[in-house]
């Protein structure tokens, strides 16, 4: 069971993201997957392009059916439909309408129809000051810039108090300096809040400072997660394969 409070997420009992025997089938292309993350984990999703990594994060988000096996929560299967699934992601784009303000861009993760309680408007500004965005509620997507984006993004994405997050490469277009710091707060707030993430990354280094686990994905076959740091140390041959060299 999973009690959410903004800001504080409390995981009773042994919660787990399973997927169990999975198998997604796309035109010719096949992705398998077979195993189980704790609530809480940070789980870093790489390998070549091509190999599954989108295919994984869409199937575990409800936007793909396997065509065997499920995705359980808590021991239970997740529903069909994507929008009833207890999580959310975060794209790239960070998914801004641009004609509504920042605040409204994040509110509206509590009631698409924007039809909010002063309860909820005062959750959506404590949302945005915890992403560091208190001064930017009536601005707009155009006012700011990559990395406030990405805040609001991940300030909509907190306030939907789901137990679990996919992250599909949302910093990636940004700065060295200012996608660490990204990942940093990211990693700060899932921590705090319990939140299982899974991010999908071509960076080593990107998936060393955010994640506990990696899943090595390669030829259409997503592996168990290992603990990350002596998997980059030892890499197996498909992860030497595509980092090229060793890991840092």
């Amino acid at each position: 069971r999973v009690c959410f409070c903004f800001g504080c997420l409390i995981v009773e009992g042994v919660d787990m993201l399973q997927l169990d025997r999975l198998r997604y089938q796309q035109d010719r292309f096949s992705l398998t997957a077979d195993f189980q993350i704790a609530a809480g984990d940070r789980v870093a999703v790489i390998g070549p392009s091509g190999g599954g990594k989108s295919t994984l994060l869409n199937g575990i988000a409800g936007f793909l059916a396997p065509k065997q096996g499920q995705v359980l929560w808590n021991e239970t299967p997740m529903p069909h439909h994507p929008g009833e699934r207890p999580l959310s992601i975060l794209f790239q784009d960070h998914n801004l309408f641009p004609h509504l303000t920042v605040l409204d861009n994040v509110a509206i993760g509590l009631r698409p129809d924007m039809r909010l309680s002063a309860h909820q408007k005062a959750q959506a500004i404590s949302a945005l000051d915890q992403v560091g965005l208190g001064d930017k509620a009536m601005a707009y997507p155009r006012d700011l810039s990559g990395g406030q984006q990405g805040r609001a993004g991940l300030a909509r994405a907190l306030l939907r108090q789901r137990p679990i997050l996919l992250l599909d490469e949302p910093f990636a277009a940004l700065g060295p300096a200012l996608k660490d710091e990204m990942l940093e707060l990211t990693r700060e707030i899932v921590h705090q809040a319990g939140i299982t993430a899974l991010m999908v990354t071509h960076d080593p280094q990107d998936a060393l400072n955010f994640a506990q686990y990696a899943i090595l994905v390669v030829d259409g076959q997503a592996q168990a997660p290992a603990p990350i740091g002596p998997l980059f140390d030892q890499p197996p041959p498909a992860l030497q394969a595509y980092l090229g060299r060793r890991a840092p």
